[in-house]
């Protein structure tokens, strides 16, 4: 699959067959995200695998649309704001190679907010070093949302003197 196309096909999973990945191979869809972006090559990064106890706790809502796997993405907190902001900025794009990887493998993800409530953190264990960036569902979609009309680009760009 071609970059353009993984970009262009990547969605918001909300339900997923009951399938499974095999951990071989999410693992390495992890490490090839591993090429993103870092300032400094921090790597800020790291990823607290979610098992059925601890998913049960964490009640999310929709079960992360029943996934096989769910992971829960951190960023290491850094010792300055800008640090943190730097961080958070590249695990992000660590995320988004993972959709990409995803997509190109016909699996997809669910991207959650829960990882921010002090309950998602009690539940993992997470220390106060690191942010909880995501908690994400990743698996082969039982439906593929369609594309969401995009504003042209050319609509938020503004040019300075």
């Amino acid at each position: 699959m071609e970059v353009l196309e993984a970009i262009r096909g990547r969605r918001h999973i909300k339900q997923f067959k009951p399938d499974p990945i095999d951990e071989a191979t999410w693992m390495s869809w992890l490490q090839e995200a591993t090429n993103a972006p870092n300032h400094k090559m921090t790597e800020p990064w790291e990823i607290i695998v979610v098992g059925p106890e601890a998913r049960m706790n964490l009640r999310h809502g929709a079960n992360f649309g029943d996934a096989p796997v769910v992971l829960a993405v951190l960023s290491k907190r850094g010792a300055s704001q800008i640090e943190r902001d730097e961080n958070l900025m590249a695990v992000a794009c660590f995320l988004e190679n993972l959709s990409l990887i995803a997509e190109a493998n016909g699996a997809g993800i669910r991207w959650t907010s829960i990882g921010w409530q002090e309950h998602a953190r009690q539940v993992l264990g997470v220390s106060d070093e690191y942010d909880i960036a995501n908690i994400i569902g990743l698996g082969y979609p039982a439906e593929v949302p369609q594309a969401k009309p995009r504003t042209p680009i050319a609509e938020k760009i503004r040019r300075v003197p």
